[in-house]
């Protein structure tokens, strides 16, 4: 089969690898649609340590069963699938409890960290467990699937506080999963809805999808602003799309005391913490990370037409021209977001 191999610090080299032979609990399934994760864009200089060469990287597909293995009975040649990043175990006491997405066997679909390596979706194909894969309803296309593992992110990370009914709402980054976070909250019924970013187009674009107010992050006004439009409070909950100093300590900032903060992004491995606020405004954080099941509701909201998410896609693209996409996102090319490439 053909696929893109990462074979070196920002080399990226369309190669022939033997197909993957699936196991008698799997499904081999051709790759229709795989968009480009901006974790993918980290890695790909190496630095994150979670794309070790050689790998084939990424992990938000959709595509067709070509072939099911013996034990498999749910799914058949020809059924449209999209299926989950993470590939869990089923058994561990993580999973057991519905806490896929901290499975203690976890591994991630594009990675090679050290532990593991776990080979991905740009390619013809990919041998995945049928635990993870979802049947694709009639109508939804394969490069609008592809988007079906950030929207869950989004999904997880708005379910991480007990309610956002009502309340007023600060997002930190409008960058893809940002942006999609922004479209949750207002699905969820969010009340006052405030982004920040340093890019007045994402901001824009995050506008018309439903946000309230949008106010470049470089304002040298920007938390009293925030304070200004939330009842002179500050606002009920935060979430951090980002992952860096800089954007936790707005986050942290822009809330009220006895506020909640979401970490979802992270750039960064580590970030100080902002002790004294958080303690003595009894902020509560929390963390989010991936997804953990969210994806028949996802489907079903994208179905529905509640999320948006063509807007998103920047270019859909044939897998030869991978490397050169991964290029001109690696250098934060003004106004692309999403690029999915098709093997």
């Amino acid at each position: 089969m053909k696929a893109m191999l990462l074979v070196d610090k920002r080399k990226l080299e369309l190669t022939d690898m033997p197909a993957p032979t699936p196991g008698p609990d799997d499904l081999l399934v051709r790759i229709k649609a795989c968009g480009i994760c901006g974790s993918d864009v980290h890695g790909y200089d190496l630095s994150t340590g979670r794309r070790i060469p050689p790998i084939v990287m990424g992990h938000e597909a959709a595509g067709v069963v070509e072939h099911v293995g013996k034990n498999v009975r749910t799914f058949a040649p020809g059924d449209r699938i999209t299926f989950d990043s993470t590939v869990y175990c089923g058994t561990c006491p993580f999973c057991r409890a519905g806490n896929i997405n901290l499975c203690d066997n976890r591994r991630v679909l594009g990675v090679s960290c050290g532990d593991y390596r776990q080979h991905g979706c740009f390619a013809e194909y990919v041998a995945i467990p049928q635990h993870i894969a979802y049947k694709l309803p009639a109508g939804l296309s394969f490069e609008k699937a592809a988007m079906i593992e950030a929207v869950s992110i989004a999904v997880h990370a708005v379910g991480r506080v007990p309610s956002v009914l009502g309340k007023s709402v600060v997002v930190v980054g409008t960058g893809m999963i940002g942006q999609l976070i922004a479209q949750v909250l207002r699905v969820a019924g969010c009340g006052t809805l405030i982004v920040l970013d340093v890019d007045d187009s994402r901001l824009e674009k995050a506008k018309l999808a439903g946000a309230d107010h949008a106010i470049n992050a470089n304002s040298p006004d920007l938390i009293p602003a925030i304070i200004k439009l939330t009842d002179g409070r500050g606002a009920d909950i935060a979430f951090e799309a980002v992952g860096a100093d800089t954007t936790v300590r707005t986050a942290i900032a822009s809330v009220r005391k006895g506020g909640s903060v979401v970490l979802v992004g992270n750039v960064s491995p580590t970030v100080q913490l902002l002790l004294q606020s958080v303690v003595t405004r009894e902020i509560s954080l929390f963390g989010s990370c991936s997804s953990s099941g969210e994806y028949p509701v996802c489907l079903d909201l994208m179905v529905r037409g509640k999320l948006e998410v063509q807007s998103l896609t920047s270019a859909v693209a044939p897998l030869e021209l991978g490397p050169a996409w991964f290029e001109r996102l690696y250098a934060h090319e003004p106004g692309l977001m999403k690029v999915i490439l098709q093997p």
